[in-house]
Order: C-alpha cells, then sequence, then structure tokens
C-alpha cells in the first residue's frame, strides 16, 4: 500500500473515532480542521442540524491578501482569528474542538491559539 494512502487512511480513523464523542449543538457548535499541504480550512458546524455555520480558509480572498508571503504557521494562526471574528459575529462564543484527527501542534495547534486570542471558549 502507498504511504501517503496509509497515512490518509489513518488520519481518516483517528477522525472517526473521535467524532464518535464529539458533537456540535446549537450552544456549542464543533470547529472542524482540514490541512492539505498548501491550505487549511476551518468551519464551525451545528450536528443536530447538519448545517455549516461559519467557515475560513487560506484560499478565501480576505485572507488570501492579508497571508500572502507568510509562512503556513502564520497564515494558520490568522484562519483562527477570522474564523473566531465571524463566529462572534454569528452569535457564537463557545465551541468544541475537533482537530480533524491531526496531531495537535503546528498549523493545528496554531488554528486553536488565533481563535483562543479573539475570544472563543474551548
Amino acid at each position: 500500500m502507498d504511504i501517503s494512502k496509509k497515512k490518509r487512511q489513518g488520519r481518516e480513523q483517528r477522525h472517526r473515532r473521535v467524532r464518535a464523542r464529539i458533537i456540535g449543538t446549537t450552544e456549542r457548535p464543533r470547529m472542524n480542521i482540514y490541512r492539505s499541504l498548501s491550505n487549511i480550512y476551518v468551519q464551525v458546524i451545528d450536528d443536530t442540524v447538519g448545517r455549516t455555520l461559519v467557515s475560513a480558509s487560506t484560499i478565501d480572498k480576505e485572507i488570501a491578501t492579508q497571508i500572502e508571503g507568510k509562512p503556513k504557521l502564520e497564515a494558520a494562526k490568522i484562519v483562527g482569528k477570522v474564523v473566531a471574528e465571524r463566529a462572534k459575529q454569528a452569535g457564537i462564543s463557545q465551541i468544541v474542538f475537533d482537530r480533524g484527527g491531526y496531531k495537535f501542534h503546528g498549523r493545528v495547534a496554531a488554528v486553536a491559539e488565533g481563535a483562543r486570542e479573539a475570544g472563543l471558549e474551548f
């Protein structure tokens, strides 16, 4: 089996295991992260309705201009701040953090740090 396929399947399995226990509600939605090699995507999801309430990523035009020429770690922190600001505007102050099967370090931790700095509680 190809090593990259094996790594992806491992991450997906860890994500399914975590998702069995983490559920986003209307009062406390789930903040999900997907990390690709070049971009990072964050969604705030209400699982009771199955709806994305807020999202942000490095490919958003607003964010792409802010992160131009910056390393991926700083870009992830900016995405965390932007998603937190958008969540605050939507009336969300508390979330459940879903790391998506990734280790909590690097860009994933930077998103969490940016969201906490902007005022989200988790």
